[in-house]
């Protein structure tokens, strides 16, 4: 009869199949990927190490294992990905959220001058509703209304936000970018497509392969987003509003040049990410 095979064994198996594919962290996927077919906190397996593995979850770990060795992103495999403290659940039509987005959040609630006032927010472009669900934390007092053109990604949103109990001060609308809204807002944020065409080829398979285009590719110049939210910004903006955009690497000055010309004043440098990248450049309109 053979062994009963341990949550540590099955972990440390798992490790060795990724590693074996050359994936980046297999200790760390193994563990979080594990964790996800047990139902169960990453930080309950060393408590449960020797515990023996349900037949049904080992079946789950070991598939969610060979999804990854094929290059499926762990959030994907999971299904949900943290922002912000938040728990957020994905779909195939939102990109994952990823730590840069939260530099535009720090950006956002660095150039608010009261939190705490009811303020009115429009987050354009919404995916997973990551950056609204953030705003609308540290902001009690804010209501939100969310675009995408993605009705999937809406769907996604107003989940999400009535996940982390948001949903009485969000409303989610499918929708090109600002067009269909009155505008009025006091925060407009945004983290738009801005990948080229040609660069799209480049992308790493776990992007490439797993997120979708229409959230990434903004034409042979990836300014194509920007052109059609700055033009918008004066309506959208009330007076001493403020816009907060993401930036993909090497596009401040033409996103910069490109506010400027709606009206908007840059308020200086794009803050930059972790990795010292210009991410999130903020616009006021005077």
């Amino acid at each position: 009869m053979a062994e009963a095979l341990t949550i540590g064994a099955l972990r440390r198996q798992m490790a060795t199949t990724l590693a074996a594919a050359s994936v980046e962290t297999p200790d760390l996927d193994a563990r979080l990927l594990l964790a996800q077919a047990l139902g169960c906190a990453p930080s309950d397996l060393l408590l449960r190490a020797d515990a023996t593995v349900p037949p049904e979850a080992e079946a789950k770990a070991r598939a969610f294992t060979e999804r990854r060795a094929g290059g499926e992103p762990v959030a994907r495999i999971r299904g949900r990905r943290e922002f912000w403290s938040l728990d957020l659940h994905l779909s195939p039509e939102t990109l994952v959220p990823r730590p840069d987005t939260e530099t535009l959040v720090e950006a956002a609630l660095a150039a608010l001058s009261d939190r705490n006032a009811p303020l009115t927010i429009l987050d354009l472009g919404t995916g997973t509703g990551a950056i609204l669900a953030a705003l609308l934390v540290e902001c009690p007092n804010a209501t939100g209304t969310a675009v995408d053109r993605s009705e999937g990604a809406a769907l996604t949103a107003r989940a999400n936000l009535a996940l982390n109990g948001l949903a009485a001060r969000a409303h989610v609308v499918v929708g090109d970018w600002g067009t269909a809204l009155a505008g009025g807002f006091d925060l407009v944020v945004s983290n738009p497509p801005y990948i080229t065409s040609s660069a799209m080829l480049e992308l790493p398979d776990e992007v490439r392969l797993h997120d979708p285009h229409l959230a990434l590719e903004a034409g042979a110049d990836g300014l194509l987003a920007y052109r059609a939210i700055a033009a918008d910004l004066p309506r959208l903006v009330r007076p001493g509003g403020i816009a907060v955009l993401e930036l993909g690497a090497g596009q401040e000055q033409a996103v910069s040049e490109r506010v400027a010309a709606a009206g908007l004043e840059v308020a200086g440098p794009a803050r930059r990410d972790l990795a010292g990248i210009p991410r999130a450049l903020v616009a006021i309109r005077r």
